[in-house]
């Protein structure tokens, strides 16, 4: 097993080295990459690192020690809570990301409610579409999840089976503006009044979108309400490291009031070291992100965030466009935001991806759920825009390649084969079998092959939960330390 170097090496060794470790990276600086990484022009990204590095020691731990950070952090929630409809009650705190944000909204609603309403066997009700990390929140934080299923062909929730899935245990009701996958915004208006009426919280997951839909609005899109202003809303998740072009990680999460945001904080003097208070799920944190947060918001602006917006919105008009200038291609749904799904009924979306790749492009693959059609995924962003009509020749050659290659059926042969094993009892050896099967070898830190229709369309076909099993045990040999 790797030990730490006898002798200290020089440090231009060791930076040699770790530059030449990202020579299998995903390149995200070339704007061929429709996700992950969010750019900036280069001058944004300098000064981004600069701040970053010129607090990377401040401990954000103890805000009565470093003062700056608070002020920071202050001044940060202060304009997301401007820019989302918010007034002089409203309070927030920053967080390493979305999964933070969202996470910290489960857990302050299941509070609040046991405290306020004795509810001991909390509920949440949220759209399939919702994103992943409040299925984690409900993993960790012991929260039923009442998952509601979303229309087909818009990919928004309906009001009425949100209403119907509140009852007595409901401590959230949690909305979307818009939902990942799609691009498309839940009812929040109709989702407030609900909330209202119900008399549970409601959060809205503007992780993606909080930041960019206002700019859009004020652009003239056809903007759906989603922010403070709604009446019901008690909370707001909002991502600045995307559209707000910050070094990750950076994430807001905004209350309508203290009332609530008290249980999101944690306090514990009963131990013999010194006193903790953590508003967040972190204690320890580099002062980092927030003094690039603060730095990129105040150098940007709110024309130059405007003019992003702009050439977004554009773009993303631009590439709807052209995928529905492609036979075979269709968009899901009607996208509120520069996030697009796209699928086929009349070729394999899995090769479509792969030829993509070939040809230098990263788009994400989302697999099935139930009636909803596999599809690949773009988030149009600042660093592509340029990029679109090039972007379109390359999908169209994609598509028409895709069509030349001869299905097998393998991966669903193999599906079928799998999925009369039991997840529960899942071992290395059948994930071996499985992986090998797939064409992938035993090595899982050596990493996936070039092509994965295969992997995708076995994904694609598998049980949900044993998908998830195969995922955790697949994942569970990657992190291996090093021989």
């Amino acid at each position: 097993m790797k030990r730490v170097p006898e002798v200290g090496l020089p440090a231009d060794t060791v930076m040699e080295r770790l530059l030449s470790a990202k020579s299998k990276d995903l390149d995200w600086q070339s704007g061929r990459a429709m996700g992950f990484v969010y750019v900036p022009d280069p001058e944004i990204q300098a000064l981004a690192k600069q701040a970053f590095m010129a607090f990377l020691t401040e401990n954000a731990l103890d805000p009565t020690s470093f003062g700056s950070l608070l002020q920071f952090e202050n001044d940060i929630v202060a304009m997301g809570a401007s820019h989302l409809g918010g007034d002089e009650n409203t309070v927030g705190n920053f967080t390493s990301g979305g999964t933070e944000s969202c996470m910290l909204s489960v857990k302050s609603a299941r509070d609040f409610a046991r405290d306020k309403k004795g509810i001991t066997e909390p509920e949440m009700v949220l759209g399939v579409t919702a994103h992943a990390a409040f299925q984690k929140a409900a993993h960790y934080f012991g929260v039923k999840m009442r998952l509601v299923p979303v229309n087909p062909e818009t990919f928004a929730l309906d009001p009425d089976a949100v209403r119907d899935a509140v009852n007595e245990n409901t401590v959230l009701i949690v909305g979307s503006a818009p939902a990942y996958a799609h691009g498309v915004a839940d009812p929040i208006r109709e989702m407030g009044q609900i909330a209202i009426e119900k008399d549970v919280l409601f959060h809205v997951d503007g992780c993606i979108g909080g930041w960019m839909l206002p700019y859009f609005r004020r652009l003239g899109a056809e903007t759906p309400d989603f922010d403070f202003s709604v009446p019901g809303v008690s909370s707001i998740s909002v991502d600045l490291h995307k559209y707000a072009y910050t070094p990750k990680g950076a994430s807001l999460i905004l209350y309508k009031s203290k009332e609530v945001r008290r249980y999101q904080i944690f306090s514990c003097p009963g131990w013999t070291g010194y006193t903790i208070v953590n508003p967040t799920i972190q204690s320890s944190k580099s002062g980092g992100p927030l003094a690039a947060a603060w730095a990129v918001l105040h150098h940007i602006g709110d024309a130059g965030y405007m003019k992003m917006a702009k050439g977004v919105l554009d773009a993303t008009r631009k590439f709807i466009a052209g995928v529905e200038a492609i036979p075979g291609l269709r968009v899901m749904g009607k996208p509120d935001m520069c996030l697009v799904a796209v699928t086929s009924d009349e070729v394999d979306i899995f090769h479509v991806i792969d030829e993509m790749t070939v040809r230098g492009w990263y788009i994400q693959p989302q697999l099935a759920l139930g009636e909803y059609k596999e599809n690949f995924h773009v988030s149009m962003q600042h660093s592509n825009v340029t990029l679109v009509d090039e972007m379109l020749v390359s999908l169209a050659e994609a598509v028409e390649s895709a069509r030349k290659i001869p299905a097998t059926g393998a991966g669903k042969n193999i599906a079928a084969m799998a999925s009369t094993i039991d997840p529960s009892t899942l071992t290395d050896e059948m994930l071996g079998n499985l992986l090998a099967m797939a064409g992938i070898g035993g090595d899982t830190t050596e990493g996936l092959p070039e092509r994965l229709q295969g992997v995708n369309e076995i994904l694609n076909a598998l049980p949900t939960e044993l998908n998830g099993a195969l995922l955790t045990s697949y994942f569970n040999q990657m992190f291996t330390p090093t021989k």
